[in-house]
């Protein structure tokens, strides 16, 4: 536990500086480039820890002590006194087209992040899982449709994928619009078959996590014995005794022959302790173990806290690699980093209108989490989620709230209507609300990340 702690605070920390070092370059170097004098690159906020002075105009680079955030000081009339031989040099005496460029240099410079580094993973190629289907629960709408076991999907919608990430990311784009999945497949025989799974009827909490497993389309997994591979520490199957390297036989007296079969009686019990018959040493004993009932995609079920154990080579049938050549990557960088602005703008937007859920705000706490996660899967993963944040935080900052850049942004369409910059009530007033939104919105998430914490 100490060791996964130690990795995830770690990833956390080279996520947030290089996501913070990569959005204030953006504005330094551009300003630079408009003939601005920046005095200050600072790291974080509150008291300086480190700070030294380097570059042609001697700049201040400042790594401060509360790390979650950063900024660039630039030389404004507004701020304090100017000496007359460089007063061209202020921000404030910036044309508005400059003025604008440099505000929105920062966001810009972390959508160019994402580019280069989908660009960067497209080239070298990534292990992914092929989209061969499992069998559909009966009564789905995949089973209605005629999906069944084994099948390889290779067409959603008129778009070719080679992979069951991209499966999954066509159909979030459909199922938001309530359109339907038109799927090309390819069954083990090699006939070739069409499908069509109707979206319209998913509730707005279905579409908050996989929108395929309410649809009945799940991953083909290989069967995988029953053994325990990990256990969460504190959790209950840990509290109850059970140990690594148990083999379960059964559930509450039911018998299970793979991990899938036992992992679904566990997720049904919810609201009472459960027996696990389980293989220890050649002996069979019996554990009474109390689920942790955790809700997902609106739904309550039981959690013990087991993991099973890996069988690599049950796997490798399942893994394929898709690389590209650097054209191409770069095409598929530009739109999926694309593809995923407009898709948080639009989950955004839900959220507003109360379509969705607020739940569905991350704050500090689960990023570090998912950054610890990543980390630990290897290093394409981590560049992933490293990708996926830089977006985020792009997004979040053209966001048209004071106190972000997009908000000033707001500010310099304002003044290009107005023909005059706004009066500095009407700038206070502005700062006051976004200030309120952005302490709301920071509420949400710590309240997210705490529920997260308190339901594992």
């Amino acid at each position: 536990m100490g060791e996964n702690l130690l990795s995830t605070l770690g990833a956390f920390a080279l996520a947030l500086a290089a996501l913070i070092v990569v959005h204030e370059y953006g504005h330094y170097l551009v300003a630079r480039l408009c003939g601005v004098k920046v005095l200050r690159f600072s790291v974080g906020f509150g008291r300086p820890l480190l700070t030294w002075r380097a570059g042609p105009e001697q700049t201040e680079w400042v790594l401060a002590a509360f790390p979650l955030g950063g900024y660039v000081k630039m030389l404004d009339e507004r701020e304090g006194e100017v000496p007359a031989a460089d007063a061209h040099r202020s921000f404030n005496r910036q044309s508005l087209g400059r003025r604008s460029l440099i505000v929105a240099a920062g966001p810009a410079a972390n959508f160019v992040l994402a580019i280069v580094l989908y660009w960067f993973l497209f080239m070298q190629g990534v292990p992914e899982l092929r989209a061969v289907v499992a069998e559909p629960p009966a009564a789905t709408v995949a089973a209605q449709a005629g999906l069944t076991e084994g099948e390889l999907i290779r067409v959603v919608s008129g778009k070719p994928v080679a992979t069951w990430a991209e499966v999954r990311w066509e159909a979030m784009h459909l199922a938001l619009d309530g359109r339907p999945l038109e799927l090309e497949v390819i069954n083990p025989r090699g006939e070739i078959a069409f499908r069509s799974i109707p979206t319209a009827m998913l509730q707005p909490t279905e579409l908050e996590g996989d929108v395929l497993r309410p649809l009945g389309i799940g991953l083909f997994r290989p069967l995988l014995k029953p053994i325990i591979g990990s256990i969460v520490a504190d959790g209950p199957a840990a509290r109850a005794g059970v140990r690594v390297g148990d083999m379960i036989m059964a559930v509450d007296g039911k018998p299970v022959r793979d991990w899938s079969e036992m992992a679904a009686l566990i997720r049904q019990v919810t609201l009472r302790a459960l027996d696990l018959e389980v293989l220890r040493d050649g002996r069979r004993e019996t554990v009474q173990v109390t689920p942790l009932v955790v809700e997902e995609q609106g739904r309550r079920i039981g959690r013990v806290g087991i993991g099973v154990k890996d069988d690599p080579a049950a796997y490798d049938a399942m893994r394929t690699v898709v690389a590209y050549g650097p054209i191409e990557s770069a095409t598929r960088a530009l739109r999926l980093t694309w593809e995923t602005s407009a898709l948080t703008l639009r989950m955004m937007g839900r959220m507003l209108t109360g379509e969705l859920s607020w739940k569905n705000i991350s704050g500090p706490v689960t990023i570090a989490d998912y950054a610890g996660q990543s980390a630990r899967m290897g290093s394409d993963h981590f560049l992933r989620f490293l990708a996926l944040i830089s977006i985020s935080l792009g997004v979040l900052n053209l966001l048209p709230v004071p106190v972000l850049d997009g908000g000033h942004l707001l500010y310099y369409f304002a003044e290009l209507v107005k023909g005059g910059p706004l009066s500095e009530r009407a700038m206070e007033i502005g700062q006051q609300i976004g200030l309120s939104l952005l302490f709301l919105l920071m509420a949400f998430a710590l309240y997210n990340d705490i529920n997260r914490l308190v339901s594992g």
